[in-house]
């Protein structure tokens, strides 16, 4: 007995769809700041710090903290001492692992036939069950960015993004994923006020 084209076809479609690896969502990014105060981003001094309300260890927080620091000095702050800076910009960041709603519609191929009443008739089953129902766990990255004025603690800016990626995803790992989401942050920065953007990466 042989399986019909189709039936194989279907087959390796399912094989295919199965391995297919969780695609990477958009940042949703939103940016903050009064009309007066952009005239004073940029051109200065910096001074990047973890935040004072974030639970994340500094290890954690570290290539974020360098990630918003590379993006700055493409917008021409000069990252210096504490002491020295104009600026300070302030990182927080919180990271999860989150399950995903259960896909419905698992995969079942069938090819069949009945018997005739005269026996002459032949028939055949085929089920395939490939986890439809198996969702893949994402890792979830959100973090807010201030910049301040140094000497008097005013917000100039603020900022926050968050997405999600699948745990296989290149852009899991930290120092890829720090990368990606102060890019989406600060592009096309200071961006417009209190507008939420979603802001399109890929894993590099």
């Amino acid at each position: 007995m042989r399986i019909s084209r189709i039936a194989l076809a279907a087959i390796a479609a399912a094989g295919l769809s199965a391995c297919t690896t969780t695609p990477v969502g958009p940042v949703e990014v939103t940016r903050f700041h009064q009309p007066d105060t952009t005239a004073q981003l940029g051109r200065t001094t910096v001074f990047v710090e973890s935040a004072p309300d974030t639970d994340v260890g500094s290890l954690e927080l570290a290539p974020y903290k360098d990630a918003v620091a590379r993006e700055l000095a493409e917008l021409g702050y000069r990252e210096t001492s504490r002491e020295q800076a104009a600026h300070i910009a302030q990182v927080s960041l919180e990271r999860f692992v989150s399950e995903p709603q259960p896909k419905e519609g698992p995969v079942s191929v069938g090819v069949g036939g009945s018997t005739g009443s005269y026996g002459s008739g032949v028939g055949l089953g085929v089920g395939i069950n490939l986890g439809g129902n198996k969702s893949a766990q994402e890792i979830g990255t959100r973090m807010a960015v201030s910049i301040r004025d140094a000497a008097s603690g005013k917000a100039l800016w603020e900022g926050r993004a968050n997405f999600s990626v699948g745990t296989e995803s290149p852009l899991a790992a930290a120092d890829a994923n720090a990368a990606a989401i102060a890019d989406a942050l600060f592009r096309e920065f200071p961006g417009n006020s209190g507008e939420t953007v979603e802001v399109k990466v890929s894993a590099k």
